[in-house]
């Protein structure tokens, strides 16, 4: 199979991205309130894969990460997650927190650790991902994307 093409989401792409959330069963209802920036996974004309970041100062929600049914296992979601890092180092993210039900095995694998949920920057915490669209019982996990040099501020 041919790699998909990545690329940042545009207007045109929403409607496509709600239905293969849905699909997944991640939330939907927020996405116009809490404009995550999305990155979209194209075969040919068919988007198969997409996730997202929510910058909260220094700290990013990665979110909404969901592949087609028909593409899982090959290697889309690592991708995605692999340039969503990028994109969240270009932008000085210094943490990526996310909640999961059901995938925490593929995030560790990509080296994020569960934390306690109420260990997360308070911004994060009053996002309405954390506050009521993730039940209680996910799994919260965070990476940390700057080493601590960068953090001490001598490496800018």
């Amino acid at each position: 199979m041919a790699v998909p093409r990545l690329r940042i989401a545009t207007p045109e792409d929403a409607q496509s991205i709600r239905i293969l959330l849905e699909r997944a069963g991640l939330p939907t209802s927020d996405l116009s309130a809490s404009k995550p920036e999305f990155i979209v996974a194209y075969e040919d004309a068919e988007l198969i894969g997409a996730g997202a970041l929510q910058r909260l100062d220094a700290v990013a929600l990665l979110r909404s990460v969901a592949v087609a049914a028909s593409r899982r296992g090959g290697g889309i979601g690592r991708l995605i997650v692999q340039e969503l890092e990028r994109l969240a180092r270009a932008a000085h993210v210094a943490q990526l927190v996310l909640l999961t039900q059901t995938a925490q095995r593929f995030f560790e694998h990509q080296g994020y650790r569960a934390i306690e949920r109420q260990s997360v920057p308070q911004a994060v915490q009053a996002s309405e991902e954390f506050r009521s669209l993730c039940p209680t019982s996910a799994i919260c996990m965070s990476k940390t994307l700057v080493g601590p040099v960068a953090d001490r501020g001598s490496a800018r």
